[in-house]
């Protein structure tokens, strides 16, 4: 299994070896600039978003093999805040091994800590895979997104 912690300033190569990844799974590009904004984001004392790792020791050394991004949000529903999971990538060479339950599991359970009232997220209707796990995590709503880019 997995052990599971928030990403930290000296993680940065790490990191953004498996963002692309992310990225190149979307077939979408971010700016540099954009990038070292989200980096700088996720391990600012300041923000209210936060990065987990999934690390796993692999002949002497420690491989980041997966990732969660979520961002904390009020509103108008509730007293408390939502959790909103906006990024999961989990390295192929681990897919199938639980990477992805632990992090969501860590998500959870960081939600609750920070007294939000739920722990909600998106994916394509086409991610089969990783729908499979999520039906067994979480309730899919009958909610349809819709979105103006600006």
């Amino acid at each position: 299994m997995p052990i599971i912690k928030p990403l930290a300033p000296n993680d940065h190569e790490h990191w953004l070896r498996l963002w692309q990844g992310y990225l190149d799974f979307y077939q979408t590009t971010l700016s540099d600039a954009v990038i070292d904004n989200t980096w700088q984001r996720i391990i600012s004392n300041d923000s209210d978003i936060y990065g987990f790792g999934a690390w796993i020791d692999k002949e002497d050394e420690s491989l980041l093999v997966g990732l969660v991004h979520v961002v904390l949000h009020p509103n108008t529903w509730n007293a408390s805040d939502c959790c909103y999971l906006e990024d999961l990538y989990v390295g192929e060479c681990v897919r199938g091994q639980g990477v992805g339950r632990a992090l969501i599991e860590q998500v959870y359970t960081f939600a609750q800590s920070k007294h939000c009232n739920r722990v909600y997220w998106v994916t394509q209707a086409h991610n089969t895979t990783a729908r499979k796990l999520y039906d067994t995590l979480a309730t899919k709503t009958d909610m349809v997104q819709y979105r103006h880019d600006l």
